[in-house]
């Protein structure tokens, strides 16, 4: 990551509207397969068996000795070779996003277990990052000594010291962005590997704990960090992302109060965004609470849920150019917001429109915008112009993801890809050197950094594609990850699946045929009893009576016990249900919660009350909020 002023030495040229556009049709699925293959480009520490670009080797593999922690592995973000904790966390949340949403999507193109290898390659590092509950290790190397070096991974004589975060030297926003990835993450793996899951949960509650107790923006902690990921919105945005994120994961009440109690204070319903990225999180919260709202899950909450609503639809409506205010945007069509890689803005963007396109269609609603209701395929439809324009309908008919199409970057600022491969030629090369023999080369990259999104065009669609032009020609991970679930949406259709309804993500199935015994399709969700939510002296217990295919989606019936175990009668009996996605008999919908019916009064000692319910998810979580012992 280059983050100098520098002058790009290209005149600026006047596009006119005869210059050619790439109108043909993109192929997404070859576009999603590029984009997950960059991460495996950009991987630290000791590579797998099978890694797939196989120009790179195994480095930095004393990273954290020297601090007596192990901080092998995890991604270089950009084009050079330090770890940033902040982006890389970033990145991580961002492809877990990507599976949550798109999941079966991803594994109908056969590139699922690709994109969760990503994220694992990420949160794998993220947990050794965090030894300790109130410990966060947040860069490896610094930007000012790797940056004066031009050298492959595999090479580097660069300062890898470690940086961290602690209760003296707290990084709110650094602590908050990595809870929310391995919250992200540990619903990835929910399934598949539910210890795991289970294991980044724990680290995920741990590091929201240490976040909001000891608060402080991390870059005055790691003040290494200033020049090149400095944190301008402070740390507030990624407190609510946190709780969002381990809202999603948990399902428990005290992260939804914590959204709902510091919205006004933190932000969450006050700031209209237009940009959403590494350092500014409020669009992508404003969106994640607005899903919460439109699951009816805000409860008491509601009043404060609609102002984050009304946030997010503020910047997807300025995405539109239907807002009060309005993103800029080039001549060719494209979101800019800098100069210095404008990318990542694009494909964020896009990214929350898309998921909160679907949102709305699952809700059946339209989006609401200061120049009338816009349908939520316009939505779609931005962001897939946004991708287009990445891959090659802009003026100058280029795709800005190298390797797709014919006509993409060949100079890339990446050192790795500039620097012919050390397994073709293993001769050292020095710090200074690589400068004089490689940065400075005229021709194309010895090695296909295949999939990467570059900077991009500047405001009028110019770029120009030369080594040097870092603003426009370095490539990062959070330009990528969140493209895996835009192209995997726009690759696989919507499907017919509501975006609003519980998330299962598929379980991996290889692309293609190998040699070892075949993988036999991913089981369908196994439907067990709910674990009998109790709230003594009344026992709840659910089970499965019946279930049937209506129009290819499995339905199930469940019926729900309620006994009274006291010596007692109660009385008042109030049951809290969420997690409900369909019909209900035989309880009343008092405010926010469900009573018995009127001609039911009581549950005599050791009695019991029967009430049915049907949808296609998994049990309802069912609990007594409140009750009195006659």
């Amino acid at each position: 990551m280059e983050k100098f002023a520098r002058l790009i030495s290209v005149a600026p040229f006047f596009l006119l509207l005869c210059l050619p556009f790439s109108l043909a049709g993109h192929d997404y699925g070859q576009a999603l397969s590029k984009s997950i293959l960059f991460f495996e480009a950009q991987r630290s520490g000791y590579l797998p068996h099978d890694q797939r670009v196989t120009w790179r080797s195994n480095s930095g593999l004393n990273d954290g000795k020297a601090s007596g922690v192990d901080l092998v592995g995890g991604y270089y973000d950009a084009g050079d070779n330090v770890k940033f904790g902040l982006p890389m966390a970033f990145t991580v949340t961002m492809m877990s996003w990507s599976i949550i949403e798109y999941g079966k999507q991803l594994g109908s193109s056969g590139e699922l277990g690709h994109a969760m290898n990503a994220v694992k390659w990420g949160s794998d590092y993220l947990i050794k990052a965090h030894p300790q509950p109130d410990v966060l290790y947040g860069e490896v190397g610094d930007g000012n000594t790797d940056h004066y070096c031009w050298q492959r991974p595999e090479d580097m004589t660069t300062d890898r010291r470690a940086y961290k975060i602690d209760p003296s030297n707290p990084g709110s926003d650094l602590a908050g962005e990595t809870a929310a990835a391995m919250a992200a993450a540990s619903i990835v793996f929910r399934r598949s590997n539910p210890s795991y899951a289970n294991e980044l949960l724990t680290h995920a509650r741990q590091l929201f704990n240490f976040a909001d107790k000891y608060r402080g923006k991390y870059d005055s902690s790691i003040t290494v960090a200033q020049k090149y990921y400095r944190s301008v919105s402070g740390y507030n945005d990624e407190l609510l992302w946190a709780a969002a994120w381990l809202y999603q994961a948990t399902n428990s009440q005290y992260y939804l109060d914590y959204l709902g109690n510091n919205g006004d204070s933190m932000g969450g319903t006050g700031w209209g965004m237009t940009e959403f990225g590494w350092d500014v999180k409020y669009a992508g919260v404003q969106t994640l609470v607005a899903k919460f709202l439109m699951q009816g899950k805000a409860s008491h909450h509601a009043p404060v849920f609609e102002k984050y609503q009304q946030k997010a639809e503020y910047f997807m409506c300025s995405c539109l150019g239907k807002g009060a205010r309005n993103v800029q945007k080039t001549p060719g069509g494209l979101i800019f917001r800098q100069r210095w890689n404008n990318m990542q803005f694009v494909t964020s963007a896009s990214f929350l429109a898309t998921v909160y396109s679907d949102y709305l269609v699952s809700a059946g609603r339209n989006l609401n915008c200061a120049a009338g209701n816009v349908a939520p395929s316009q939505l779609l439809a931005f962001a897939k112009s946004q991708v287009d324009y990445i891959l090659g309908d802009n003026p100058r008919a280029t795709s800005y993801m190298v390797g797709y199409g014919n006509n993409y970057p060949r100079q890339v600022h990446h050192r790795g890809s500039s620097i012919v491969s050390y397994k073709v030629d293993p001769t050292f090369v020095t710090c200074r050197g690589g400068y004089a023999t490689w940065f400075s080369r005229k021709g194309s990259d010895p090695n296909l950094l295949t999939g990467a999104i570059v900077g991009g065009p500047d405001a009028y669609d110019n770029f120009a594609d030369e080594r040097d032009n870092y603003e426009q020609t370095e490539p990062a991970t959070y330009n990528n990850a969140p493209l895996l679930g835009l192209l995997a949406r726009l690759s696989g259709g919507h499907g017919g699946y509501n975006q609003l309804l519980p998330v299962v993500v598929p379980a991996p199935v290889e692309k293609k045929p190998s040699p070892q015994p075949k993988i036999s399709p991913a089981p369908q969700p196994k439907i067990t009893p709910a674990p009998a939510s109790t709230s003594a002296p009344i026992a709840i217990v659910q089970k499965t009576t019946a279930s049937w295919i209506s129009k290819g989606k499995t339905y199930y019936r469940y019926s729900t016990n309620l006994t009274n175990k006291s010596v007692k009668e109660l009385k008042d009996i109030k049951l809290s249900i969420s997690k409900l996605y369909g019909p209900l008999w035989g309880l009343t919908k008092s405010g926010n919660s469900y009573a018995f019916p009127s001609w039911i009064t009581s549950l005599p000692a050791g009695k019991g009350l029967e009430f049915v319910y049907i949808h296609s998810a998994s049990a309802a979580d069912v609990s007594v909020s409140s009750y009195t012992l006659a």
